[in-house]
């Protein structure tokens, strides 16, 4: 069975006709202004940055403002938002020498790769020592109101379901990759962001406007039936409109930073080298592994 879950060739297909339709920035523009913001607690300068794959070239004023010079890696030949790109390239064959940036991110992008781990391996490999990652990526449980009522309405229509919405990387398992990738002090924290809309067609509108439509290599190939859509619509309406009638759609958000490693980055301690003990710090006295207050032992089992 392949390993891959994207036709890569669509996505940057599909991402091509919603540039050039005039891709709309809302969530891109959000994260943005995140990632200066995120910047700004870093108190250093850096020699080259480089935006991986985002979009539209919205990421450049944060990078400008931390960095000497700038590059923008596009996926598709029309770079969107007016602004030539300087490289077209792949993000999971990174046209990058090792150790050749100093700071890079990536809004909205990593989460449609199909080698998400290499990728991320690609991304620490092209970083000087103390280089530093910071990205963004749509996982957890983006979309998911979406996904459970596709998926109910298909089966209530035909008894089975193909996929129509890509599966997201776990908050935990992005954790997991990070450290896998060789990034020293791995961060790894999610927001959640609610969008409304008036109802099941406009969410699906702005899916294709931003070209991400259903690219899963395991996709039906068959229009869904237009029956198969409309209890769709029923179902959001009945399980994720708020009160005044509007839905709800979810797009959880997961920030990614790390560092290449360098000798001067802190170090965790080893165990039994600290010079001081907690309980004298606190005034209180210390109590052994398996003891309770007043020296007894506690057992392995209990009642609660």
């Amino acid at each position: 069975m392949s390993s891959l879950v994207f036709d890569r060739a669509l996505y940057r297909r599909r991402l091509g006709r919603a540039l050039a339709a005039g891709y709309p920035d809302f969530l891109l523009a959000r994260c943005a202004g995140d990632l200066e913001e995120r910047l700004s607690a870093v108190l250093r300068r850096f020699g080259l940055a480089a935006d991986l794959g985002s979009a539209l070239p919205l990421a450049a004023p944060a990078l400008r403002g931390k960095a000497e010079a700038v590059l923008r890696l596009a996926e598709n030949p029309d770079a969107g938002g007016g602004s030539a790109a300087d490289l077209i390239g792949d993000l999971e064959a990174l046209p990058f020498a090792a150790a050749s940036l100093d700071l890079a991110a990536s809004l909205l992008s990593l989460h449609a790769v199909n080698d998400l781990p290499g990728a991320l391996v690609q991304i620490r490999r092209s970083l000087r020592p103390d280089g530093l990652f910071i990205g963004c990526l749509l996982a957890g449980q983006s979309l998911t109101e979406l996904r459970q009522v596709l998926l109910s309405a298909e089966v209530e229509a035909t008894g089975g379901a193909s996929p129509r919405v890509a599966p997201f990387a776990d908050l935990r398992d992005l954790g997991s990759l990070l450290q896998r990738a060789g990034f020293a002090l791995p961060v790894v924290d999610s927001e959640s962001v609610t969008v409304r809309y008036g109802d099941l067609f406009a969410l699906l509108r702005d899916l294709r406007a931003m070209g991400w439509a259903n690219a899963l290599l395991e996709r039906s190939r068959k229009p869904l039936r237009r029956s198969v859509l409309l209890r769709a619509a029923e179902l959001y309406a009945e399980r994720f409109s708020d009160p005044d009638g509007r839905l709800r759609a979810t797009f959880e958000i997961v920030w990614l930073s790390g560092w290449a490693p360098h000798e001067s980055q802190q170090k965790p301690l080893r165990p039994g080298s600290a010079k001081a003990r907690l309980a004298d710090a606190l005034g209180v006295p210390e109590i052994g592994t398996g003891e309770k207050p007043g020296g007894e032992k506690t057992g392995g089992e209990g009642e609660r």
